[in-house]
């Protein structure tokens, strides 16, 4: 039974936004209004208090985030070299969409390029949002693809 890259990467990709998706804790980014108690025993006035946990609020480029974009962008990089010496020795590409760019280094080059300023862009929409914990998945999902591609590559040469 021969398994493709492709079909890796797209299992791991479906796992990741299923995990995602039915993950509470990153779906959840702030506390749930407060609601109508349905057994309230008596009516108090309300008081306006402060929420009990404030919301956290970072720079898009702290320390994390650096460490986390950087990383990134070396794990596109290690891909880069080693789809790049893969197809160099005669090997072929698996995944469809950079088929189209791998006919010469250049494209290859831009395609990983894109891909790295596409993570940072996405990371950077849900951190405008409010959705902190998404803007910090987003590199990790990139860095585990990368990684498993890597590994891929360095084993099937």
């Amino acid at each position: 039974m021969n398994i493709s890259c492709f079909s890796i990467l797209r299992v791991s990709t479906l796992l990741s936004i299923t995990a995602l998706t039915l993950s509470s804790s990153v779906c959840a980014q702030r506390p749930l209004p407060d609601a109508p108690m349905p057994f309230a025993r008596a009516v108090l006035p309300m008081i306006a208090t402060p929420p009990s946990r404030p919301e956290t609020s970072h720079k898009f480029w702290d320390k994390p985030n650096q460490i986390l974009l950087a990383a990134a962008a070396a794990s596109n990089a290690a891909d880069f070299a080693v789809t790049r010496a893969n197809l160099q020795s005669g090997g072929r590409e698996l995944n469809p969409i950079v088929r189209t760019f791998g006919r010469s280094s250049a494209g290859l080059a831009i395609n990983f390029a894109g891909e790295t300023v596409g993570v940072i862009s996405l990371s950077y929409f849900f951190h405008k949002t409010g959705h902190h914990k998404l803007e910090r998945a987003v590199s990790l999902v990139n860095i585990g693809s990368s990684a498993g591609a890597v590994a891929y590559g360095l084993t099937h040469r």
